[in-house]
C-alpha cells in the first residue's frame, strides 16, 4: 500500500480551511465525547445491578455473566454485520449513531419495564449490543473525519468518554441504585436517548472521506494487510483482559472487603465506578504521548503495567484500602490507556476509503474474545478464589506487547503518528 496513501485523505479541503478549523474540531471533539460517554453507559447497565437480577430472577453464576456476554456477542454480529457491509462508510455516520444509541435506550428500558426472567433480559441485552456496535467505531470514523494530526489524542479523548460512560451505571447504583435495578436501567436508557440527539449536531470533518461503494474485498484486502493486522493482534490482546476486569471487577471488590470482614456493597459500587473511570484519564494522557513519542512505545508501555496487575491483583486481595486503591487507579489508568490507540494504528494504516469498516472489523474480533474471557474468569475463580481470577489473563497483554514491539520494527510503521513509532 502506498505510504502517502495512508496519510492523505481523497476529500481534503484547502490548506487555509483546514487551519480555520481548529476550533470546529475541538467543539465537535467536545460534543460527540459527550455523546459517546452518554451512550456507552448501556454497556454495563444490567451488570452494574447484576446482583439484584440475579436474587430478583433466580439467576446462577454463569446466567448473570451472559448479562454481559450477551452485549459482547451482540456488538460482535453487529460489528461483522456492519463491517461486511460496509455500513460506517455508506451510511452518513451520524445518523448511523443516532438510530443505533435509540435502539439500544429502547431496548435497555423493555428490560426495565417489562422483562422478569433470564432469556428476553439475554435477548434484549444482544439487541443493545448490536444497537452499540454503530455507536463505537461510528464515532471514531466521525473523530477520524475531523483530526489528521493529533489523531492520537483525539480519539484517546473519545474512548476517555467511552471508558467513563461504561463506568456510569456503578456510580447511578451508588448514589441510590442500590436494590433498585429499574432506575439503574431507565437512567443509562435515558442518558442514551439525549447521546442520540446529541450526536446529530456533530457535521462530517474535513477529512471524512465520501461515501464509499460496497465493496466484499475490502475485507480481505484488510485481513491481507501486515501491519494493520499486527496493530489488530495488539488489540485483540489488550481486550482479551479489559473487559473481564471491567466485568468482573466489582465482584472482586466484594470479595476483597468480605475477606476484611465488611462487606460494603456501596463503596464496592464507587471503587468499581473509580477503577474504570479512571481509564478515561489514562487513553486522555496516553493519546497526548502517543502522537508525540509514538504508539507502539505508548501501547507496550501499557500492557507491561496492566499485565503486572493482573498477577498483582492476588497479592492486594483482602488488603488495607490504602494499598488497595492506588493499585486499582494505577490498573484501571493503564488498562485502557492504550485501547484508542490501537483504533489510531488502524486508521492510520487502513485503506482510506474504509476507515470505518476496519476499526469495526477490528472491534468486531476484539470483543468476540472478551466473550471467552469473561465466560472463563468466574470458572477459574471457583477453583483458585477471586484472589487469583486474574492471572490467567496476563497473556493477553503479553501477546498484544510482542506484536506491537514487531510492528515497530516494519516499514509499515511510518505511517503511524507522522513517524513516531
Amino acid at each position: 500500500m502506498d505510504t502517502e496513501s495512508l496519510t492523505t485523505p481523497q476529500n481534503t479541503v484547502p490548506e487555509p480551511e483546514q487551519e480555520g478549523n481548529t476550533l470546529s474540531r475541538y467543539r465537535v471533539l467536545l460534543v460527540l465525547a459527550v455523546a459517546e460517554l452518554l451512550a456507552m453507559t448501556l454497556w454495563f447497565s444490567a451488570s452494574a445491578v447484576g446482583p439484584e437480577l440475579a436474587t430478583a430472577w433466580n439467576l446462577s453464576s454463569a446466567e448473570t455473566a451472559w448479562l454481559t456476554n450477551a452485549v459482547q456477542l451482540g456488538f460482535v454480529v453487529g460489528a461483522v454485520l456492519s463491517a461486511t457491509l460496509t455500513l460506517a462508510d455508506t451510511i452518513p455516520p451520524r445518523y448511523l449513531f443516532a438510530v443505533s444509541a435509540g435502539i439500544g435506550a429502547g431496548a435497555t428500558t423493555l428490560i426495565a419495564l417489562t422483562v422478569s426472567s433470564f432469556l428476553p433480559a439475554v435477548l434484549l441485552r444482544f439487541l443493545t449490543g448490536v444497537a452499540l456496535a454503530g455507536v463505537y467505531p461510528t464515532g471514531m470514523k466521525i473523530m477520524a473525519g475531523w483530526f489528521r494530526e493529533g489523531r492520537g489524542f483525539a480519539i484517546g479523548a473519545l474512548v476517555g468518554a467511552l471508558t467513563i460512560g461504561s463506568a456510569m451505571p456503578h456510580l447511578l447504583r451508588a448514589i441510590g441504585g442500590v436494590g433498585r435495578p429499574r432506575l439503574v436501567l431507565l437512567g443509562a436508557a435515558g442518558l442514551a436517548a439525549v447521546s442520540g440527539v446529541t450526536v446529530l449536531f456533530v457535521r462530517p470533518g474535513p477529512y471524512q472521506s465520501p461515501a464509499a461503494p460496497f465493496d466484499p474485498g475490502a475485507v480481505r484486502r484488510m485481513l491481507g494487510d501486515r501491519g494493520t493486522m499486527l496493530a489488530n493482534l495488539g488489540y485483540f490482546g489488550h481486550m482479551w483482559e479489559l473487559y473481564a476486569v471491567w466485568a468482573w471487577i466489582p465482584v472482586y471488590l466484594t470479595g476483597s472487603f468480605a475477606a476484611r470482614g465488611d462487606p460494603a456493597p456501596t463503596l464496592a459500587a464507587l471503587l468499581a465506578f473509580a477503577t474504570i473511570a479512571v481509564g478515561g484519564i489514562g487513553a486522555l494522557v496516553a493519546g497526548v504521548f502517543a502522537d508525540r513519542i509514538g504508539r507502539t512505545t505508548v501501547t507496550s508501555g501499557s500492557m507491561i503495567i496492566s499485565g503486572a496487575a493482573c498477577l498483582g491483583a492476588g497479592f492486594v486481595f483482602g488488603g488495607s484500602l490504602l494499598i488497595l486503591v492506588p493499585f486499582l487507579l494505577i490498573w484501571g489508568f493503564a488498562i485502557v490507556a492504550d485501547s484508542a490507540q490501537f483504533s489510531a494504528a488502524v486508521s492510520e494504516l487502513a485503506e482510506d476509503s474504509y476507515v470505518g469498516s476496519a476499526l469495526t472489523l477490528q472491534t468486531a474480533i476484539g470483543f468476540l474474545l472478551t466473550v471467552g474471557s469473561i465466560q472463563v474468569t468466574p470458572i477459574i475463580a471457583s477453583a483458585v478464589g477471586w484472589q487469583w481470577a486474574f492471572a490467567p489473563l496476563v497473556i493477553g497483554p503479553f501477546v498484544g506487547t510482542v506484536a506491537m514491539l514487531w510492528l515497530r520494527r516494519l516499514p509499515e510503521a511510518n505511517a503511524l503518528a507522522g513517524g513516531k513509532r
